[in-house]
């Protein structure tokens, strides 16, 4: 029999004081078989990002039709598409094509390898915000992960300060493209 989804409850208290954007929220997150704790960890950040009123999760890796997370216009228009680790550039463009906004939050292994890989020589489409998330922040996070993931994150001038539990962690994340934070 096939294993299922493990899902977290998360809690997020959110400060992004960049976008003026603060909220208290709650809501489950569904982690497909195949998907690393790590890659959880960063679809969970996005969205404390990216964070807005409809914004939400996509169906999982098994959908290769849509985005990790994303945000539609009432006549359903994709307004924000959201990717993350390190999709295949063709992936990149068709999806700035279907939104008004398309926006990667890289990370891992190589990545500094995929960039010059996938972006440098790819005809850039104007719509496409590429930000890359430090290893060594998301292993942090991802071995303070239970079921239960209760965070406090503030954003402010660029710089992610993120308590979970009774650790605080701190990054500035890479700022490949566009903008990808505002």
């Amino acid at each position: 029999m096939a294993k299922g989804a493990t899902i977290y409850r998360a809690h997020l208290e959110l400060s992004h004081v960049d976008r003026d954007v603060y909220a208290d929220l709650q809501f489950s997150l569904a982690r497909h078989p195949s998907e690393t704790i790590e890659r959880a960890i960063v679809r969970l950040l996005a969205f404390g990002l990216r964070y807005r009123d409809g914004l939400e999760f996509g169906r999982g890796l098994s959908t290769k039709d849509e985005p990790d997370l994303w945000h539609r216009e009432g006549d359903g228009r994709v307004s924000e598409w959201i990717e993350v680790g390190q999709p295949d550039s063709k992936r990149l463009i068709k999806a700035s094509r279907q939104s008004t906004r398309c926006l990667l939050f890289a990370f891992g292994e190589g990545v500094h390898r995929w960039r010059k890989a996938q972006l440098e020589g790819m005809n850039i489409p104007e719509n496409l915000g590429v930000v890359c998330l430090d290893d060594s922040f998301i292993r942090s996070l991802a071995a303070e992960a239970d079921r239960q993931i209760r965070w406090s994150m503030t954003v402010a001038e660029g710089t992610i300060f993120l308590t979970t539990g009774d650790k605080t962690f701190e990054t500035s994340p890479e700022i490949w493209l566009g903008d990808p934070l505002g």
